[in-house]
């Protein structure tokens, strides 16, 4: 292997042949501002055996390579510490937009800038550099940022000429979220593709409209910095002053609007949101609530949760309700609640990615948030639907503690507000849309099998390992045919339960239904599943569910049934049977505390949930409370 030796200088990095004072230099690299320097890493060494630091220059880079660490961190400080020193280069694009921002109120010597400086102005010609500063060196996953710079600019001139400019658009706002450096550029080279001379704006409706509609998707997707957003909107101004073309016209002011409201984004806008951009136009976003019911509303790319919870509860008389609505990400059982601050279109966009091609997509949800006045909401109301599908929803999930006397009556209730009177032709909904999946499970597995009383010998040992996997497999099948036996026990109560209830209207249902679930002391709260809690004493992590209502605040650990006052009967009675619940996020639910002056409250409203420690040492739970 061929050696050479360095000299570091307070202007460059030179490459001589030997440690001679005499040696030929072979190179020299010119440090400034823009040059990087890339630290050791543990995968070149386990690789080569050699620490080594690379320092990226304009037209080449020089890898150094040492045996020992701190020697390769001692260069790269070294190295770092020169480049530090040097002054920030302005590339002649930086320069001309100071000059801009300096005469921008004299129309005069703005307009001979733009005459004699062809950079700033439209051109159909390549671009060999960027437009802006980027220091030297490549990226995880990318080129260099500078050549990413100049490749932006090779896709923003196939807009051009592109027959389908949604999905180029959608790679350009890709790379820059990707790649926050590159965004001021490419709103640099975008400016400069739609600025044009007064004696050329009748070109404009022609050659620039594709980039005026990426500035729009840009506006609408993420803001540049604060200098670059001055030259934005100096540029806006200056095109709707000398424009003649009405589109280009309307382009500029949607942009400056957008300006106004716009956050980075999450996500590249989807298909749909770009078009609505490039006609200026709103998006249609579909809502679904309780009852089967769902609102079509228009939304922009700034709208969030929050403002289409207030449209949606305005459409369906809901805005002087005390209790609190909010918007979920919802799939067959399984649903999210959505920040209020989060923007809808990004919502969209990430759903419509998740599993595009399943038979039960993703859906925007609109429901009950938090119930905090359950006695005032009347029955011919709106609001009395959501109650009764959340109180179901509840009972299917396993939250509801009811016997089970209980548990069929609500099934066929359920089945009578749905259907009508029973017939044996009616297309009766699945079983675990009317009962939780834990009962299934608690009447169909078997009672535990004592432990031996002796243990086995070695023989028994060998056989058992042969035979244990069949063995299960068998034990599988046994439980999944009780499962089935079962199912059609439960079924056939449920049925001979619904027979009874003809003539009882959908209204009836509804009350009766409501009218067993009331039983429960804790009837009106609202559940609140925390994933998991760190056990602070050790062990494993373990479930909760927080019941918030606005006179009490529980926090139940997984297992946990019992009530926070007391140790008094769960709900239902000590004779009645309550299905086991197995630990998952719903938990156990449990009586409310007895109410006490400490805890009463003066006014509607809940606060955000606080941690704190359980009565368990071992152990910490979540208290959401009441203000």
């Amino acid at each position: 292997q061929r050696r050479f030796w360095f000299t570091l200088s307070s202007d460059s990095l030179d490459c001589y042949s030997g440690p001679e004072r005499d040696s030929s230099r072979l190179g020299t690299l010119v440090l400034t501002s823009l040059c990087s320097v890339l630290w050791p890493d543990k995968h070149t060494y386990k690789q080569t055996g050699y620490w080594s630091l690379t320092v990226y220059g304009r037209k080449h880079c020089y890898k150094l390579f040492t045996k020992h660490f701190n020697e390769a961190v001692h260069w790269a400080c070294a190295v770092q510490k020169v480049i530090d020193s040097k002054a920030p280069m302005e590339t002649p694009t930086q320069l001309l937009i100071r000059d801009i921002e300096e005469n921008k109120f004299n129309p005069e010597v703005v307009e001979h800038i733009y005459q004699h400086n062809p950079i700033l102005t439209y051109t159909q010609s390549p671009l060999y550099a960027p437009l802006l500063p980027f220091p030297y060196g490549s990226l995880d996953g990318y080129i260099s940022v500078r050549e990413e710079a100049v490749r932006l600019f090779q896709c923003l001139q196939q807009l051009e000429s592109a027959r389908e400019p949604i999905p180029l658009i959608q790679g350009v706002l890709q790379t820059c979220l990707d790649l926050r450096p590159l965004r001021d550029e490419l709103y640099c080279q975008v400016i400069k593709q739609t600025s044009v001379l007064q004696t050329q704006t009748q070109m404009q409706a022609g050659q620039t409209l594709r980039y005026w509609q990426l500035l729009t998707c840009m506006s609408c997707t993420f803001l540049p910095s604060s200098s670059v957003l001055r030259y934005l909107r100096f540029h806006l101004k200056r095109v709707q002053s000398v424009c003649v073309d009405s589109e280009v016209e309307s382009y500029a002011s949607f942009i400056t609007h957008a300006l106004e409201k716009t956050r980075c984004r999450e996500c590249v806008p989807s298909w749909e949101e770009i078009q609505g951009l490039m006609a200026r136009q709103e998006m249609l976003c579909t809502v679904y609530y309780p009852g089967s019911g769902s609102c079509t509303l228009g939304i922009s790319s700034h709208t969030t949760a929050n403002e289409v919870v207030r449209k949606i509860a305005e459409r369906l008389g809901l805005q002087d309700s005390c209790n609190t609505f909010a918007l979920f990400e919802q799939k067959s059982c399984c649903e999210r609640p959505v920040a209020g601050t989060t923007i809808i279109a990004d919502v969209i966009t990430s759903l419509s990615a998740k599993e595009p091609a399943s038979d039960s997509p993703w859906r925007l949800y609109f429901k009950l948030y938090c119930l905090l006045d359950t006695d005032s909401i009347s029955a011919d109301s709106i609001e009395y639907l959501f109650l009764y599908e959340q109180c179901h929803e509840m009972v299917v999930r396993g939250q509801l503690p009811v016997c089970e006397d209980d548990l069929l009556s609500l099934a066929a209730l359920r089945l009578q507000a749905l259907l009508g009177d029973y017939s044996p032709l009616a297309p009766c909904p699945p079983l675990e849309q009317l009962v939780p999946a834990q009962a299934l499970e608690a009447r169909a597995l078997p009672p535990p099998a004592e432990p031996p009383a002796c243990p086995s010998f070695a023989p028994a040992l060998l056989t058992g390992a042969l035979w244990g996997p069949k063995r299960r497999e068998e034990q599988d099948r046994r439980l999944r045919e009780r499962v089935r036996e079962e199912a059609s026990v439960l079924t056939a109560g449920v049925l001979e339960r619904w027979k009874v209830l003809a003539g009882y209207g959908r209204a009836d249902s509804m009350a009766a239904y409501l009218a067993i679930a009331r039983q429960w002391s804790g009837f009106g709260c609202t559940l609140y599943e925390v994933d998991f809690y760190i056990v602070s004493g050790g062990g494993d992590p373990a479930f909760l569910t927080a019941p918030l209502s606005l006179s009490f605040s529980l926090s139940l650990k997984e297992g946990e049934h019992r009530q926070e006052g007391g140790d008094g009967p769960a709900p239902g009675g000590p004779d009645s049977r309550l299905y086991p619940l197995p630990p998952n996020p719903a938990g156990q639910l449990a009586k409310p505390r007895d109410e006490s002056p400490a805890r009463s409250t003066e006014r509607p409203g809940v606060s955000p949930a606080c941690w704190s420690s359980a009565r368990d040492p071992r152990a910490q739970s979540a208290t959401l409370t009441a203000r």
